[in-house]
């Protein structure tokens, strides 16, 4: 139960933390995306601000044994670029310029109740199921 109500208040504190950025409003994220247009800087102090949190916290955090409420950290190991990475990437990155969402403001837009969250959400799931799909035909 803990492992549940941590995930809760974990999911609840980053939503907020993508409605107080405006990572949940599109146009904001697409005028971010927008360099050679009417440009927006302003999500770049965001991640800015969150590869520092993130960088201090994965040295901290790493150095222990395991994460408090799991037996290990479950971090993938692999480290080659091939082309499905490449081809997955790049679809994120389409998927993300069409539509300013990417997974979790998409999901956090579901709050919201728009359309646009709805589609690129079912969207990301039929991309889940397509990779498994093609990875299973290998």
């Amino acid at each position: 139960m803990k492992r549940i109500l941590l995930a809760l208040l974990s999911g609840i504190l980053f939503g907020i933390g993508l409605s107080l950025s405006q990572m949940v409003n599109p146009d904001k994220v697409l005028g971010f995306l927008d360099i050679a247009g009417n440009w927006d800087p302003s999500l770049m102090f965001v991640m800015i601000g969150a590869l520092a949190v993130a960088f201090v916290s994965f040295r901290w955090v790493l150095k222990r044994p395991a994460p408090i409420l799991d037996d290990g950290f479950h971090v993938s190991k692999r480290r080659e670029i091939d082309k499905p990475l490449l081809l997955g990437a790049g679809l994120f990155g389409i998927g993300w310029g069409m539509t300013g969402y990417c997974p979790g403001p998409a999901v956090s837009g579901l709050g919201l109740g728009t359309l646009e969250a709805v589609v690129m959400v079912a969207s990301i799931y039929a991309g889940f199921f397509a990779q498994k799909w093609f990875a299973e035909r290998k």
